[in-house]
């Protein structure tokens, strides 16, 4: 069996037309940049007589010309995409990788189908779609959630056992046959140091970062929400106070306080999962409090969601924070275990983002409790949650998903840093901070065990940030 090439028979087609459009691209970039310079091309000009028209000339020509080499490029990325679904391996690697990923593309596929059609009806997410930002940046994340998802609990991405080994495959280059009946007949992505598929680890390493950054930022969220509202509407002692706690832990460097909890000697005194007990609760405060605000002057309504929302909340918050053989191990009624590494991994992070939502969270309360329907709500006789949670809250709410969007890229890069110094996760753990660590080590001699991880998360991260760009360009026009 031969090794695949990067775009096998279908590159003879494509490649040829891939080398003149790039080179063109980025020459119509350069010289609609360097236009820019001497006079800026706002899309249009004025004529004497008053009316305006599209700019025209050697402004309207770049500008054309990067619009129309674009969409090229755009059409020739989905020719190799679609030729790689439908030729599979014949299509090379690309073609390999872009067939066991049918699943993501048909799911985004209904995705942006769905979204753009009933975007009118969606709020602040439909409106996104307006954004091309904001759409590029949506369609990076949904690509790896869609990942995590059909890897994690469908099993139909990876290729091989992200932990197997195949000893004839050590440090092997992408697209290396292994000869053998019955499974995946090819190393998509090459061998790492341990003979691991590299594409199998990177895709169930999309698993890892979507089940902790975005429910650890969630979680920091709660907590700052909790504590930050009541600090920015009372003030006086009590803000001093949590703004005192906040700032002492922002004083820390986030890496140094991160390495301190997660050490063996820290884990080992048990301090993670009194944290876990601490940090947990507050979503249960949350909604708890959320609820009752909003539904105490219907005491059986009140009751009635109140058991609705906390009781599997609670369950849940019993099965996180118990765990066999440990220092908290109480609970007969434990749903699910979490790997140690993870929960140690979660809290530390839930930990660290706190104080920053907090603060975020503060000032906007402080700004918006001046605002007229606080006073009116304040009038009516509601009491100060209720205005808190149903008046601030919801008003806070643009800067605030802005900020989650970002913050889940943080989290992100700082889950790859403690995978990159092998703190927390185990060190099998596919994750890819712990990926590109294994890999870097023979950087010099071997690229493909070190830059699909390091990709990964570069598109995550940059998905992130256009999303919260989108969202903050569409919030502004509410």
């Amino acid at each position: 069996m031969d090794p695949l090439t990067w775009t096998g028979s279908l590159g003879t087609v494509l490649n040829p037309i891939l080398v003149i459009l790039v080179p063109l691209f980025l020459v119509a970039v350069v010289l609609r940049i360097l236009l820019s310079i001497f006079e800026p091309d706002t899309g249009i000009q004025a004529n004497p007589d008053g009316t305006i028209v599209a700019t025209g000339g050697v402004w309207g020509l770049s500008r054309a010309a990067v619009n129309w080499l674009g969409v090229l490029l755009v059409a020739l990325a989905l020719a190799y995409l679609i030729g790689g679904i439908v030729m599979d391996t014949a299509a090379g690697i690309l073609g390999g990788m872009a067939r066991r990923l049918l699943p993501v593309w048909i799911a985004l596929t209904a995705t942006f189908g769905l979204s753009v059609v009933y975007k009118r009806r969606l709020g602040l997410y439909g409106k996104l779609f307006d954004s091309t930002i904001g759409m590029i940046g949506f369609g990076l994340v949904m690509f790896w959630v869609y990942t995590a998802i059909f890897t994690g609990l469908f099993d139909m991405i990876a290729t091989h056992d992200p932990l197997g080994q195949n000893a004839l495959l050590k440090n092997k280059v992408p697209g290396t046959p292994l000869g053998e009946e019955g499974e995946y007949p090819y190393y998509l992505l090459g061998g790492d140091n341990l003979a691991r598929d590299v594409f199998s680890r990177v895709v169930a390493g999309s698993t890892i970062v979507m089940a902790i950054a975005p429910l650890a930022t969630l979680f920091a969220f709660m907590v700052g929400i909790t504590l930050g509202l009541p600090a920015g509407y009372y003030g006086g002692r009590l803000d001093t106070f949590l703004s005192f706690l906040a700032n002492l832990i922002l004083a820390f460097p986030v890496i140094l306080l991160f390495y301190l909890l997660v050490t063996p000697e820290i884990v080992a005194t048990g301090l993670p999962q009194y944290m876990a007990v601490v940090l947990f609760v507050f979503p249960l405060v949350f909604f708890g409090v959320l609820i009752h605000a909003r539904c105490r002057t219907q005491p059986a309504r009140n009751w009635v969601y109140l058991a609705i929302v906390l009781v599997p909340l609670t369950l849940v918050y019993l099965s996180l924070i118990n765990a066999p053989l440990s220092k908290i191990d109480f609970w007969p009624l434990d749903l699910f275990d979490v790997p140690g590494g993870i929960l140690v991994v979660f809290v530390s992070v839930v930990f660290v983002n706190s104080p920053t939502v907090f603060r975020i969270v503060r000032g906007l309360t402080m700004d918006i409790k001046t605002r007229d329907y606080v006073a009116a709500a304040q009038t009516r006789g509601e009491r100060p949650w209720y205005i808190m949670l149903w008046e601030i809250l919801p008003n806070a709410r643009g800067p605030l998903i802005v900020d989650f969007c970002l913050r889940i890229g943080y989290t992100t890069i700082l889950l790859g840093t403690l995978g990159f110094f092998g703190l927390g996760l185990p060190p099998e753990s596919p994750d890819w901070g712990t990926t590109i660590n294994e890999g870097r080590r023979l950087l010099a001699v071997y690229l493909h065990p070190a830059m699909p991880p390091a990709l990964a998360l570069l598109s995550l991260v940059l998905g992130l940030n256009l999303l919260a760009d989108g969202l903050r360009e569409e919030s502004l026009r509410d």
